[in-house]
């Protein structure tokens, strides 16, 4: 995985002592100089700005829309996390046209969210077609690798919705299905797909971290494993020791504000932050930690990457 580290430049790094004025150079060798100063500090300022948001080894990102991209990249973050089934669903024009932004830019696409949205792509019910999900999933993939992605997160409620009055025993088997032929895809594309626990609200299985580490270990595959969702767990009531207890097979983290399902900003929103972010250091968390939630790059950006540094450091 690409891992990238800066630190802004100080305004007083930049703006420097005063020094005593010299002779004047000749006017060649005066642009020559100004010219390779310039260059210089150019450079370093862009080689810290590429590691700005990174802390203990923890990559901060964000979710969104392809066309949110650039704002990551412009407001510090270390990379993005674009919808996986938007990606898929691209015209080879418009597909080509996102690689090629990405590929140019200081950040990448550390994971996706959102692995399936297609409504007749089923893991769970009467109408299951792996055969047509394994298919999209092959195609899917390779978009996603091309763009850096190492993590395809797999909520996805709708996918995996139990009908009324079905067999919850018979969609568990499904699921763990799904996973074991997911799982050999994903491998052969050097993809971890990363089981997301949903709020009861939003999903009817796999509610819990407990719930996505037993499946965890009952599809027992390398390339299947799990993430957790603050905003999820803390309206689930579930302890963040799960944190702990699954800290092996944890590839990926999502955070919000449980109150508004929010950007962070402050300590003092919610009272299990400081519990949360101690069980992350403790375990020595790496990897990615991405915000999805409500808010926007110009008016949270800035104090939720503040948050983020506090939290962690």
């Amino acid at each position: 995985m690409n891992h990238r580290s800066v630190i802004l430049p100080s305004e007083t790094s930049l703006s420097g002592e005063r020094t005593q004025a010299k002779a004047p150079a000749p006017a060649g060798q005066s642009r020559l100089t100004r010219r390779a100063l310039l260059a210089a500090t150019a450079g370093a300022a862009l080689a810290q700005l590429s590691a700005f948001a990174k802390i203990r080894g923890v990559e901060l990102g964000v979710t969104g829309r392809a066309e949110d991209f650039p704002k990551a990249d412009q407001y510090g973050f270390d990379y993005f996390e674009p919808g996986g089934s938007a990606i898929a669903g691209m015209t080879d024009t418009a597909f080509a046209a996102f690689r090629d932004q990405v590929k140019a830019s200081r950040i990448y696409c550390q994971s996706v969210i959102t692995l399936i949205s297609n409504p007749k792509l089923k893991v769970v019910g009467p109408d299951v077609d792996l055969d047509a999900v394994s298919s999209y999933l092959d195609s899917a993939f390779d978009r996603f690798k091309s763009l850096g992605v190492s993590v395809a997160v797999w909520g996805s409620a709708g996918s995996r919705r139990v009908p009324e009055g079905y067999s919850r025993d018979t969609a568990w088997d499904q699921i763990k299905a799904f996973l074991a032929r997911a799982g050999v895809i994903a491998k052969a594309k050097q993809i971890v797909i990363g089981i997301e626990p949903l709020r009861k609200q939003e999903s009817n299985i796999i509610n819990t971290g407990a719930e996505a580490l037993k499946l965890v270990h009952e599809v027992n595959h390398p390339a299947v494993q799990m993430i957790i969702d603050y905003y999820h767990l803390r309206v689930e009531n579930e302890d963040p020791e799960i944190v702990r207890t699954a800290k092996d097979h944890i590839v990926h983290l999502h955070f919000a504000n449980p109150t508004g399902r929010r950007w962070p900003h402050s300590p003092d929103e919610d009272p299990v932050y400081g519990r949360f972010f101690q069980i992350l250091k403790e375990i020595d968390y790496k990897g990615g930690l991405s915000i999805e939630g409500n808010g926007t790059f110009e008016a949270d950006a800035a104090a939720s990457l503040a948050f983020f540094k506090n939290e962690l450091a």
